[in-house]
């Protein structure tokens, strides 16, 4: 089975277009997604939209829970918090519904998901060694899947021992010779330093995977949210991939 793979949209719907469209170049078995639908961009409802069609399962994320007001908007940085309160005001009743139905964990053929770490599934970023093994100690599956830190990661455990770290473009993993943490990097607000927007390919039955970047309209996007006055901040990180 074929799966595709993408976290952190974050209401950026042209990368997340832009993402389908590649993956809709050989059409995977099932999409997964690891949560953080909505937050820091301008078009929420139709991200959500897109998302609820295609995914088979889909984690929620704490930008979700911070719009649904489960989450204390206090625990977010000023940008993200006024982002959240504006995605309040225009978020329909069936986007919000479709956010309410889903969990930040999920488990299937073979892997386990969170959207953050399996210690804390919400809120823990998985981004060093000491987090990392934790995440690979924490669960049993051969495959752990996180988002949330819009980094992505390729790390393998070998009789204790870990290995990997960021997987640029093009990397490739074969799982079937030790455990894996693998994270697909975001799609809508990338933070390793390539603003292109990410996602991961999982092949199950041939145990390989391999990691996209994927080129999008970021101007377009920087325009919808000067239109929707976001904060100019989150606009200009897009494009430098920070």
């Amino acid at each position: 089975m074929r799966v595709a793979v993408v976290s952190d949209i974050h209401a950026n719907l042209h990368a997340l277009e832009a993402v389908l469209e590649a993956i809709d170049a050989a059409p995977p078995d099932e999409l997964w997604c690891l949560g953080d639908l909505v937050g820091y961009g301008p078009r929420p409802n139709e991200v959500v939209e897109i998302v609820r069609g295609r995914a088979r399962i889909c984690l929620v994320g704490n930008h979700d829970l911070g719009v649904l007001d489960r989450l204390d908007l206090d625990e977010f940085t000023p940008d993200a918090a006024a982002v959240a309160r504006w995605t309040r005001t225009v978020l329909l009743d069936e986007s919000r519904g479709y956010l309410e139905s889903l969990e930040p964990e999920a488990k299937a053929d073979g892997a386990e998901l969170f959207h953050a770490s399996p210690r804390d599934p919400v809120w823990e970023y998985v981004i060093s060694p000491e987090t990392a093994l934790a995440a690979l100690e924490t669960t049993l599956a051969p495959l752990v899947l996180v988002g949330h830190s819009h980094v992505a990661l390729s790390i393998s455990l070998v009789e204790g021992a870990l290995d990997g770290s960021v997987a640029p473009d093009g990397t490739e993993a074969h799982l079937d010779a030790a455990r894996w943490l693998l994270n697909p990097g975001s799609v809508g607000q990338p933070r390793d330093g390539d603003w292109r927007a990410a996602w991961l390919e999982l092949d199950l039955d041939s145990r390989r995977a391999r990691f996209h970047r994927v080129e999008y309209d970021v101007e377009r996007t920087q325009a919808e949210m000067a239109e929707r006055d976001l904060p100019g901040a989150l606009a200009e990180r897009l494009g430098h991939g920070l």
